[in-house]
């Protein structure tokens, strides 16, 4: 798996307006021109098709429609995503939705604008083939002994190994190893680096289609996902500073009601159509196949089509990360919903 360069300069989308003063010809369509809310940088976490909503604003020019220009970055990894953000070199991230209070707990006050999804994608482990059909490793409790893949120390797929290995009973006896990005990731199973990877569903489906890839817990099954997490989750969101929230709120609803547009645009139209919109310009990394068949199950039972992350949701993801596995229960408290959680900016969005 191939990354893409980390900038993509998105083109304007709204020409001078001119002699038309006040039009722009948009794809073949005649557009009122918007006022302009100046040029930010949005980063994502990684190469995937669960930040679909990112590539299709992207893509389908929705966030000059709203009057933004937004500069694209493959922040490549969560933690560096909220570096990022907490140095203001990016305006907007989407990561982890367990960003917003790990960077208010470390003095950066950062809150959730936009959700995702209702669970985390990335919460997956696969393992070898040979390894599954030789008996070897059947279920999470065959990996005491054993090393596991991550992305980084303190990263959402580091906190949902612990987490799993927790539940299983064997977490003091796995080694959970941070590998970097996604790629390297599965490249390190499919090599015998490591003898599980925690996997988004792209990368579980690549595994599967490639013949030499099984999963031991697979997250996007609401069976295995009810006995693990009890309801909704929020997995990946969108989310800012809350000083950018005071000193630029038409910027933070012009970013959202892009995404807004975006989701809606996913919700109503086949995965065929877009992976056809999408997977040119941002998953060609991935097969093609893989990448339509899993937005099709996200589109089914992951993506969030309201776009709004509850308090339930919220407490159950800050619940994982409490108990000590990466904050203290005392210090879960300090980081409520209403905190870091911002939801009016859909709602505005969306009409409610």
């Amino acid at each position: 798996m191939s990354t893409r360069p980390q900038f993509t300069t998105r083109r304007r989308v709204l020409a001078a307006a001119g002699a038309l003063a006040g039009f722009s010809l948009l794809d073949g369509r005649v557009a009122f021109a918007q006022p302009k809310l100046g040029r930010v940088v949005y980063g994502q976490g990684s190469i995937d098709p669960f930040f679909a909503a990112g590539y299709v604003a992207l893509k389908k020019g929705y966030f000059g429609d709203a009057g933004l220009e937004v500069e694209y970055l493959n922040s490549q990894s969560g933690p560096r995503t909220n570096q990022l953000l907490a140095a203001g070199q990016i305006a907007f991230g989407a990561t982890a939705a367990t960003a917003a209070p790990a960077l208010t707990l470390a003095g950066k006050p950062a809150t959730l604008v936009f959700g995702f999804d209702r669970k985390l994608t990335y919460a997956n482990v696969i393992v070898r083939r040979e390894d599954f059909d030789s008996g070897k490793i059947k279920s999470l409790k065959d990996l005491a002994g054993k090393r596991v893949g991550a992305t980084q120390p303190q990263s959402s797929t580091w906190l949902m190994a612990l987490y799993l290995m927790q539940k299983a009973g064997v977490a003091d006896k796995v080694d959970i190893r941070p590998l970097g990005d996604l790629a390297t990731m599965l490249g390190a199973l499919k090599t015998g680096s490591v003898s599980a990877s925690m996997a988004t569903m792209s990368m579980m489906e690549q595994a599967r289609q490639e013949g030499w890839g099984v999963p031991i817990f697979d997250a996007t099954t609401e069976s295995s996902w009810n006995e693990f997490m009890g309801g909704d989750v929020p997995g990946i969101a969108a989310l800012t500073l809350q000083d950018t929230i005071q000193k630029r709120p038409e910027t933070v609803q012009a970013f959202v009601t892009a995404l807004v547009k975006a989701q809606d645009f996913i919700s109503g139209h086949s995965a065929a159509v877009v992976a056809d919109a999408i997977y040119d310009d941002y998953l060609n990394a991935f097969p093609r196949a893989a990448i339509e068949k899993t937005l099709g199950v996200y589109q089914e039972t992951v993506f969030l089509k309201d776009n709004l992350i509850t308090q339930d949701a919220y407490d159950r993801m800050t619940a994982i990360m409490g108990d000590g596995r990466q904050f203290s229960n005392d210090e879960i408290k300090t980081v409520p919903y209403a905190r870091c959680v911002d939801m009016s900016f859909v709602r505005r969005a969306r009409g409610l």
